[in-house]
């Protein structure tokens, strides 16, 4: 691992070859500059943000657990040139917790049945019962209504419907993982209208593609007061640098439409990167952010996922906040944490799971 430190683009060296030493430096300069450089290489370029006819409608309400929590499905609407899309947000939010709630937002393609409420309520991949009685709201977006999961030449999903028509497609582009990351930013949208919800205080959570997809929403979206990124691997929270496991010709050629065609340029490239993993989570500081591996997950490779959250925290000392830089490979099912950034290995497969979700509100509590 010592190795690849000294090859990682320096996190806190400009591109002019300038050291950033102050917040100002940072926000102002090195911050667009890799968030340039991910937009450009590997996520893309998404051609809007919120559209300007995008409406939010109430398409189902009821109380559960006896009446200690609400919920209901909304469905966000929008239009392009392309013509028009929804997608549904299923939400809980506590009765027994005064005032505006903190809310998890799990992206995933499997929103639960409205008739199998109660079984959602207790599911290890997203224990909704649990996160309530933390006094969180809750909610999951069905990606697939963004945009499906599979390579038709990017003409359905939100690409078919904002794309320029017009214009061959540029290598830049955004791809499936920046559609759905920009649902995420939709989702909040509608948080900011929900008097019961703290906009201010919502974590975008992902397991594995959706990990990579919390991360990039997270890294865009400064709204997102947490970022949480489960078993995300390669091109998610995993240094690309001599990493085992899943390399990036690998994932560029089974999920051909998840990235840029830039990306491509870097197959069996990894070291030829003007960028590695460290700088996309650098991105969220000094907001909280939580990343979480499993033993048996070698696919994902958790010390290279660790190892990219230990090189993040350079952006956070910025802030005079700690970081996990410090700690070794942590044992499983010991979670190390600082002020603002934590990390567990769950014994365990590549899965999300009731332990990991614990792990997150135990961090969370106190600061979100």
């Amino acid at each position: 691992m010592d190795d690849r430190l000294a090859s990682l683009p320096n996190l806190l060296v400009d591109q002019n070859g300038e050291s950033i030493k102050t917040i100002q430096q940072w926000q102002e300069k090195r911050r667009p500059e890799i968030l340039h450089l991910f937009r450009d290489y590997v996520y893309g370029k998404e051609p809007i943000n919120r559209p300007d006819n995008i409406t939010f409608e109430t398409t189902f309400q009821t109380d559960v657990l006896n009446g200690l929590a609400q919920c209901k499905q909304i469905t966000i609407n929008f239009s392009g040139t392309g013509g028009d899309g929804k997608c549904r947000l299923l939400l809980y939010i506590p009765h027994t917790t005064k005032g505006p709630v903190p809310t998890f937002l799990l992206l995933d393609n499997k929103i639960p049945d409205l008739k199998k409420l109660d079984e959602a309520l207790v599911s290890e991949r997203w224990p909704a019962k649990d996160i309530i009685s933390r006094g969180y709201a809750t909610a999951i977006l069905q990606t697939d209504d963004i945009d499906p999961d599979f390579h038709d030449g990017f003409q359905n999903g939100v690409h078919g419907i904002f794309d320029p028509s017009h214009q061959s497609r540029p290598k830049h582009a955004w791809g499936t993982i920046a559609a759905w990351a920009w649902g995420a930013s939709r989702a909040m949208d509608y948080f900011e209208t929900d008097s019961n919800i703290d906009e201010k205080r919502v974590a975008v959570v992902g397991h594995s593609r959706w990990g990579k997809t919390a991360l990039w929403a997270g890294a865009k979206d400064e709204r997102f007061a947490m970022v949480v990124s489960n078993n995300s691997g390669n091109t998610g929270a995993a240094i690309s640098r001599g990493k085992k496991g899943e390399t990036i010709r690998q994932i560029n050629t089974n999920f051909p439409h998840w990235f840029t065609d830039n990306y491509k340029a870097f197959n069996d490239k990894e070291y030829d990167m003007p960028f590695d993993q460290h700088m996309l989570l650098s991105l969220i500081a000094p907001r909280l952010l939580y990343v979480s591996s499993a033993t048996e997950d070698e696919w994902a490779d958790p010390e290279s996922e660790f190892l990219s959250l230990s090189c993040a925290c350079e952006s956070y000392h910025i802030f005079d906040s700690q970081g996990v830089h410090d700690h070794s490979f942590p044992s499983p099912d010991k979670p190390i944490v600082g002020d603002r950034v934590g990390y567990h290995l769950r014994t365990g497969e590549h899965d999300l799971l009731k332990y990991d979700w614990m792990c997150f509100l135990d961090f969370a509590d106190g600061k979100l």
